[in-house]
Parts: structure tokens; sequence; C-alpha cells
């Protein structure tokens, strides 16, 4: 049986299917139950947890082959992360509670990283669950494909997209999400040793441009992305209700300047299948609902 958290998004979601088409149990990892509902229909155990309680965790996850651990985002953390601090605590509990087979950690592209930034959330956790005796794999991904979801209403309805990724010529690394959930289910059903890192991106890096002409041919209407001015970035996001911008401005910076990449580059991260235009379509039709 394996345990999985974040089964109600994306991720979770993809994880848990890939392992019930493997013929697998899952135990799905809710914070409501209601929202397990549609996973006990599937044939899934459904328990409740936070992520921030170490025995209710450590109940959650007790007799797992695997655990797949994906912490809720926090764009806005206060300074100096007391939030992944108290996460990392709680999940360090509750696993050497439980003490499951094995562990996959969903973290991030750029954790290694040592200027402090938004990512540096997933670093701190990674470096408590470390420590861990139980066999762990930390799967970085790269930024997330369906994070232009929020771009969608601007490229139907304006045809301009506005970009914090810059310059807008540059590839950045970027994966779908349904690529990850693969991965993830895989590495689950993997024996290993100790503590490994795995890096994932899609199957080619893609440009704030490309997105935009990606845009374009699924609108069918012209389509073009604007840089937005990094000197305007601290009041904008001040002015859309955060606290603290500063990890985020800086999580934007080592993107756009480099030093937020996977550890072996491009040449040392695993490639997915899903391409960006098959996740803009499905972007664009869910709007559409």
């Amino acid at each position: 049986m394996y345990a999985i958290t974040g089964i109600t998004g994306n991720v979770g979601a993809s994880v848990a299917h890939n392992l019930l088409a493997a013929g697998r149990s899952v135990r799905a990892v809710v914070r409501d139950i209601g929202k397990g509902n549609v996973w006990a229909e599937r044939g899934c155990e459904v328990v409740t947890a936070d992520i921030t309680d170490a025995t209710s965790l450590a109940s959650a996850f007790k007799g797992a082959e695997g655990v797949f651990v994906l912490v809720p985002p926090n764009f806005d953390p206060a300074p100096g992360f007391p939030e992944a601090r108290s996460t990392a605590a709680s999940l360090k509990t509750a696993l050497e509670r439980a003490d499951p087979g094995k562990v996959v950690y969903l973290s991030t592209i750029g954790a290694q990283a040592r200027e402090a930034n938004l990512l540096t959330q997933h670093t701190m956790i990674e470096q408590v669950l470390g420590e861990l005796a139980i066999p762990i794999t930390f799967l970085r991904p790269a930024w997330f494909m369906e994070n232009f979801r929020w771009d969608v209403a601007a490229a139907r309805d304006s045809g301009i997209i506005l970009s914090f990724l810059q310059p807008l010529d540059k590839p950045f690394p970027m994966v779908a999400t349904a690529d990850i959930g693969r991965e993830a289910a895989k590495l689950l059903q993997e024996s290993w040793t100790g503590r490994r890192v795995v890096e994932l991106e899609g199957p080619r890096r893609v440009t704030p441009d490309q997105v935009a002409i990606t845009f374009a041919e699924v609108l069918g209407r012209r389509v073009s992305m604007d840089a937005v001015p990094r000197e305007t970035w601290e009041q904008l996001f001040r002015s859309q209700g955060m606290k603290n911008p500063t990890p985020r401005i800086r999580m934007l910076d080592g993107f756009n300047d480099g030093w937020i990449e996977f550890e072996n580059g491009d040449g040392g991260s695993r490639k997915g299948e899903v391409a960006l235009k098959s996740v803009l379509q499905t972007l664009v039709e869910l709007e559409g609902k």
C-alpha cells in the first residue's frame, strides 16, 4: 500500500492514478474527508491528516510500503520560513514513528541553491528529512507548465501576457504535472538505499516567447509576451496582498539569472513526455468550462 498526500491536487492525483493503473493499493491522505469520497469510489482507503500534525500523519503513513509527500505551497512565507521549519519537524517525527518502506518527497529545481528565495522552504525540508534512516528520494521538478493557467484569460481576452520570467528569449526548464506524477509513481515502486535526488523537466526547454506562440496556436489569435519591469515587482506583489514578497522576487531572480538550475544542468535531468501545447490546450479547455 502506498500513502499519497496532496491527492486532491494535480500532482498527487496523477501519482495515485499511475499507481492504481499499476495494480497498487493506495491510501488517500486528505485534510477534508469529504474531498476523499472520489478516491474511495475508486477503491482507495481514505484517511485524514494535516501536514503539520505529526500524530495524524504518523497514523496515515503507518504500514505503507511507500509514502509520497507533497507539502502545500506557501507563496508568502514569513521571514525566516518558520512555516517550513514547523512542517519539516512534523514530517520527520511522523515518518520516524510510522517507519514506511520508503519516501518520495516532492521538492523543487534549485533546492541546492545557497541564496535564500521562495524555494528555500524545500531546501530546509530536504535537509531535515535527509537525516532519516528511511530510504528517501527528493524529486526535484522544473517550473510547472500548469502555472500558465493564470495567463489563460489574458491570452484569450487581450492577447498580451505579462512575464516575470526574463529575458523573453531565454529557454527555461518546465515540466507538466502529468510527467511529475508518472515519475513519482515509478520511483515509489523502485528499491534503493539511503538518500537520492532525481531531477525532472519536460521534453525541451521553453522560452516565454514560445509560450506566447503556443498560446496563439491554441487560441487561434495573436498573443504576445511582455516583460514586467524588475523594479515594479515589489510594489506590484504588495498591492496583490503579499506581506513578504522578497522570497518570491529572489526566486524569479534565480530563474532569470540562472542560479536556480538543476545540480547537473540540462544534461543531468530526466526528461518527461508531455509537450507545452498539450498542457495549454487543457488549461484553455478548463478555463472555458
